[in-house]
């Protein structure tokens, strides 16, 4: 019974198209009432831009379990057959942009459902594939986008082989590669360049057992209104959702602000030229006794792409804690971008370890500050990140667990890892049971306890309840062991009396280079009597 009731109340949006294309004609076109959704279907004669004739849109507004609602449009042609499903949102453009990750790791997620508006971005990094924004939304899923760009692909090639053999066999390569994660036959390929006419009997890629190569589907939507499904739950293992803050340009494009105009542009052209000026002199050394609002630039080169770029630091203060150092490096030319965290204070004479028990999402909101130096333990999921993993990061605790998920889904989900060998096989699904917990943890759909252990007491987590003591955090100090203090160079790191010793130093070297001249002034007396 309630599996039936979920399939009522939530049917698939494939689905819901078929219907509105196998209803009846009507001769009344305003409006038709679909009986299993009690939504108005709208129906609008429409031009067939393959024939020229008159063909049929019909209109549904319809929802998505845990997304939102849309209107999709089913276009049907009698005369020529040709058909095609678009969405629209039903919605305002979000607050922030969404990016949804989703590893196609088995035939079985072939299936998924993708909603893709006007704005939204596709990279399949695997392939080096980037499909820009379109001008219309799509529906469909990871097969059909799949079969899309190879029809699209494939619709030029023999001219390009004449043309260009170049460029010809390199996309004839990427072809082949999506060929293979589709695992159709030559003679397949060939029913479907019959106009669609003998389409239904292809086989579904999903159903298929010929092997097939895993990859990586990447959604980018700024306008926040696309979407990737996931299976079971949002702590699929294999789906990842993250929100951004929209850039200024990404706000342009999506009509939401002005451009600004050419002078205004001259003007803060101007100002950031004399800012960086004054930050040039600021490193120079009138500077660096300056408040902690001035921002240094250093110019350098991009690590990625080696185009020159400059790397912006500032000084902050965390209240109830020290100084730290930002420094930020952004690339305009290839996007690459980098954040570390250095300390701005003195190496402290003890180490200090932060427990933390998180019992709901408020606590994902703290603030804290990995240092370099420090190790990351939930012992709820067996997690343990040694000292150096992730570098240093100023974020939030949902910021940072992101970043974990991210950094271990990238490194398990390729590799030798995406092999299809059963020792592979079995290791993917065991880490894909971590990275399920993992997503748990991060959602705080259980309670888990935090552990941040730093040597150098660099680290910080924010404290709700400050000046006062945080009942749901511990803060333990403790005596480095000489292991630790060798790993971080302490040990040969002499900090006092090192006048004396350099001046003794300074007068044992003096005191050996006389006593070699006056050897060599003996030996040359001796040859020469």
């Amino acid at each position: 019974m309630p599996q039936e009731a979920k399939e009522e109340l939530f049917p698939t949006i494939g689905a819901i198209a078929n219907k509105a294309d196998q209803l009846p004609e009507n001769e009344d076109h305003n409006a038709v009432v679909d009986a299993a959704e009690d939504k108005p279907l709208q129906e609008i004669e429409s031009l067939c831009m393959k024939c020229g004739e008159q063909g049929t849109t019909r209109m549904l507004l319809t929802s998505i379990p845990y997304f939102r609602e849309i209107i999709v449009m089913s276009f049907r042609c009698e005369h020529c057959g040709t058909s095609n499903n678009e969405i629209q949102s039903a919605g305002t453009i979000r607050p922030e942009g969404a990016l949804y990750t989703a590893r196609i790791l088995a035939r079985s997620d072939l299936d998924r459902q993708i909603v893709r508006s006007a704005s939204a971005s596709i990279v399949i990094p695997e392939l080096q594939l980037t499909l820009p924004a379109s001008a219309r939304g799509q529906l469909t899923t990871v097969e059909g986008l799949i079969r899309d760009i190879v029809a699209d692909l494939s619709m030029d090639q023999p001219l390009r082989r004449i043309q260009d053999e170049e460029s010809y066999k390199k996309l004839q390569l990427l072809i082949d590669k999506l060929k293979e994660i589709l695992g159709d036959e030559e003679e397949e390929d060939d029913e479907r360049a019959d106009d669609g006419v003998n389409a239904q009997s292809v086989t579904k890629a999903s159903k298929k057992e010929s092997p097939m190569p895993a990859f990586t589907v990447k959604l980018d939507d700024p306008s926040g209104n696309s979407w990737i499904e996931f299976i079971g739950s949002m702590s699929d293992s294999k789906w990842n959702m993250r929100t951004y803050s929209r850039s200024l340009q990404q706000n342009i494009e999506l009509g939401l602000v002005a451009a600004p105009d050419e002078s205004a542009s001259v003007v803060q052209g101007a100002a950031k030229l004399s800012l960086d000026d004054h930050n040039q002199e600021a490193v120079g050394g009138s500077g660096a006794e300056g408040t902690n609002e001035e921002i240094y630039v250093f110019p350098g080169t991009c690590s990625s792409c080696g185009y020159p770029l400059d790397t912006m630091m500032k000084k902050v203060n965390i209240p109830y804690f020290k100084d730290i150092i930002i420094m930020s490096t952004n690339c305009d030319r290839c996007g690459y971008r980098d954040n570390e965290v250095k300390s701005g204070a003195a190496i402290s004479e003890k180490g200090k370890k932060l427990t933390l028990k998180v019992e709901d999402r408020e606590d994902l909101s703290r603030d804290i500050l990995k240092s370099e130096t420090a190790g990351l333990t939930i012992p709820e999921i067996d997690l343990v990140l040694t000292h150096g993993t992730l570098g240093g990061r100023f974020t939030t605790l949902e910021g940072i667990l992101e970043q974990v998920y991210e950094e271990l889904s990238d490194k398990i989900f390729t590799g030798d890892s995406a092999s299809n060998t059963p020792e592979a096989t079995k290791e993917r699904a065991r880490f894909e049971k971590f990275l399920g917990d993992l997503k748990e943890i991060k959602s705080a759909a259980r309670p888990f306890t935090l552990i941040l252990d730093d040597p150098l007491a660099n680290s910080y987590i924010q404290n709700l309840y400050a000046p006062d003591s945080d009942p749901a955090m511990t803060v333990e100090l403790y005596e480095r062991t000489w292991q630790q203090n060798e790993e971080l160079g302490l040990n040969d790191m002499k900090v006092e009396g090192y006048e004396s010793d350099r001046n003794s130093n300074v007068g044992d070297m003096i005191a050996k280079k006389d006593s070699e001249s006056t050897e060599e002034k003996e030996k040359i007396a001796a040859e020469n009597p």
